[in-house]
């Protein structure tokens, strides 16, 4: 009897268990078919990402007043198209211009647009243009010419073929000439006139066939031209919107990148700090470092020495940073941008992509930043490893570790260096006990301690100068196709092109009315002055107000004029308008506002082509139908906007992406 008993509850106890394993199974491939990103897994390899979308009942939180479209800026449309007669160029050129960009991705890219120009203007033969950063470095894959490491030649040549003559290389009798150094060659700066090329180059072009540019400036001739040669404006927008593509593995991984971001079905806001050494030392702002680590203020003051030297800047070397913080020179701080952001209603978990090759600090000065916002992230969190080497191609091995120890020097020596060397903010020596690290016997850290000149830059920097110029490439595309996008830093009518109003342009011509931020630093500057003290813990709503009312302003028409009576005048890529937009017709009347010199500063945009105004009529009702739905609860989006939310630690679990642990990130500062 009692082994029939248990037999009975063993034989129940299995078929508890099975059951419960058959319940498992179900709920798993329910929850599998259901989830809106099951193919998430296969998206986002080995990369440790947590892409989970955040829902609201049926829809994704998305606040319009933070994402939404600038109603003011719909009816501006791309259209760089000629617009009065437009021959093709003639094949009975004046001769051929081959040239030598030197500088990083922003200079690169300007200079080209500059130089297809200048070969219209001359009736010229282009010759595809020699990047020198690529060239300089001795590992670059072979695969790759110094143009097409960055850009697709071949799209290049195809987009330009009704402006520009374009072709791969000088003849071969001209090659020899080049070789021998018999090319009169001109180094023009950023600002030459038309006038310039044509009384003092053409004749020579005529005459030799053949002359050279070496293009250091980020362009080679004036941003504004006058109204006659809005067809040249017009150009250069096709160059820079249409004829420069990026190299088709580029341009896939970039994509990629865009629809990792947006993979939980939320918008994203890209990020660029601006701050680069070179921008720091132009401007002066050594001093915002100096909480950080002196050493840092130490590199910027070399490097303002060096451009005082060679004449790039005409300046003292010590200027009180503070002072020129307040004049909106210098690049607003991590930590400023986090509390703008977090008052202009963006949630804490908004995922920010911060854009950037070089960022002078590495990640410790970002630590502010991501600690308002955790799903803050970079190329190297969005992409592997694998995806970001595949694009340099196959290089030649170079040494890992090509630092050469300096001669040993005496206990005199040292101290005699250290006397000589005044009140200069040296590294400490590590206590005796604790062992010296790689990292404080190589790269800026070593020589700084060792020695008064910066070195030559060793092959292995020369390679990672080149691969700064992909990386920007990446990061531009993201950037491009941001739903918003903020500048640390942009060009405001001094210094050379920079990253972020090359991005503000793009962005301005593609979709005018897309969340493009265009702050006043010198405005912000004030601002944040009032409550320096209280950095962390203010509650001023007259504050958030005002800050509100000028970010606001910025993207708007308000924004528009100021950019083009400062960025324009020094690059045109920057604000490309009115020449290379036009506008659909609509109720609202555009105010028209010229500048002292008579150009139109905004609102002197032609009206669109019949066909364009079609297809964008098609466009409105058709989003008209999808937000008809959404229309009652986009009211309280609006009604909240700007209201501290709380925020629960089930929310926080979450958020869009996850950081990885600080030991994977390979940009992290080793005095961390």
């Amino acid at each position: 009897m009692k082994m029939a008993f248990k037999s009975k509850i063993k034989w129940i106890a299995l078929f508890v268990l099975i059951l419960s394993m058959v319940s498992l199974v179900i709920h798993l491939s329910i929850t599998k078919l259901s989830g809106p990103y099951s193919l998430q897994s296969t998206l986002m390899p080995a990369i440790g990402l947590n892409l989970t979308p955040i829902f609201d009942g049926d829809r994704a939180v998305r606040n319009k007043r933070s994402w939404g479209h600038v109603k003011s800026l719909k009816s501006l449309q791309p259209y760089a198209n000629p617009r009065s007669s437009y021959p093709v160029p003639n094949e009975m050129s004046n001769g051929y211009i081959y040239a030598k960009i030197f500088g990083g991705f922003e200079k690169i890219r300007s200079s080209i647009c500059d130089l297809v120009t200048i070969s219209r203007l001359l009736n010229a033969t282009l010759v595809i243009p020699e990047i020198q950063e690529s060239l300089q470095s001795k590992g670059i894959s072979y695969k790759f010419k110094s143009f097409s490491y960055l850009y697709d030649e071949e799209q290049f040549i195809a987009s330009l073929k009704n402006d520009v003559i374009i072709v791969n290389s000088l003849p071969e009798n001209l090659k020899a000439g080049r070789r021998r150094n018999e090319i009169h060659t001109y180094k023009p700066k950023s600002s030459a006139s038309p006038n310039f090329y044509v009384k003092e180059i053409l004749p020579q072009l005529k005459k030799s066939k053949v002359i050279g540019l070496v293009l250091h400036d980020g362009g080679c001739l004036q941003s504004i031209l006058p109204p006659s040669m809005s067809e040249f404006q017009r150009l250069r927008c096709r160059v820079a919107f249409h004829a420069l593509k990026f190299r088709p593995k580029i341009q896939v991984l970039g994509q990629l990148m865009v629809q990792r971001l947006r993979a939980s079905g939320q918008p994203f806001l890209a990020f660029h700090p601006g701050l680069v050494r070179n921008t720091l030392a132009y401007h002066g702002c050594a001093e915002l470092y100096q909480a950080i680590l002196d050493v840092h203020t130490e590199l910027i003051q070399y490097r303002r020495a060096q451009m005082i030297k060679q004449g790039i800047l005409n300046d003292k070397l010590s200027v009180d940073s503070h002072v020129r913080r307040s004049n909106g020179s210098c690049p607003l701080m991590p930590e400023e941008i986090g509390l703008l952001l977090k008052e202009m209603g963006y949630s804490t978990e908004t995922m920010i992509y911060v854009a950037g090759s070089e960022t002078f600090g590495g990640q410790r000065i970002l630590i502010p930043l991501r600690a308002n916002f955790s799903n803050t992230v970079d190329r190297t969190q969005v992409c592997t490893k694998q995806e970001l080497s595949d694009l340099v191609g196959p290089e030649t091995p170079l040494p890992l570790n090509p630092f050469q120890p300096p001669p040993t020097k005496s206990e005199e020596q040292l101290k005699e260096e250290w006397n000589r060397a005044g009140p200069r903010p040296r590294p400490l020596l590590p206590p005796p006990d604790r062992p010296i690290y790689q990292h404080e016997k190589e790269g800026w850290y070593g020589w700084i301690t060792e020695s008064d000149t910066e070195p030559d830059p060793s092959s292995v920097d020369l390679s990672n100068q080149a691969h700064r110029l992909i990386w920007d490439a990446l990061d531009y595309i993201v950037s491009v196709e941001a739903d918003a996008f903020f500048p640390g830093f942009h060009n405001d009518g001094s210094g050379w092109p920079d990253f972020s109003s090359l991005v503000m342009g793009h962005r301005l011509y593609e979709s005018a009315s897309s969340k493009t931020y265009r702050p006043d630093r010198r405005v912000l500057a004030e601002l944040f002055n009032i409550i320096h003290d209280n950095l962390y813990h203010h509650n001023n709503r007259t504050w958030k107000r005002v800050v509100r009312e000028h970010l606001n302003k910025s993207l708007s028409e308000d924004g528009l004029i100021r950019q083009s009576l400062l960025s324009k005048p020094t690059t045109f890529l920057s604000h490309p308008l009115p020449e290379c937009s036009c506008r659909i017709p609509s109720a609202e009347v555009p105010k028209q506002v010229k500048g002292n010199d008579g150009r139109f500063l905004y609102g002197g945009e032609d009206e669109c082509p019949r066909w364009m105004q079609l297809s964008q009529e098609d466009t409105r009702s058709e989003s008209a139908v999808v937000e008809e739905g959404s229309d009652d609860n986009s009211e309280s989006e609006y009604e909240n906007h700007g209201v501290e939310q709380q925020e629960s630690d089930d929310s926080r679990d979450r958020s869009g992406l996850t950081q990885i642990p600080m030991d994977q990130d390979d940009e992290w500062d080793p005095n961390d």
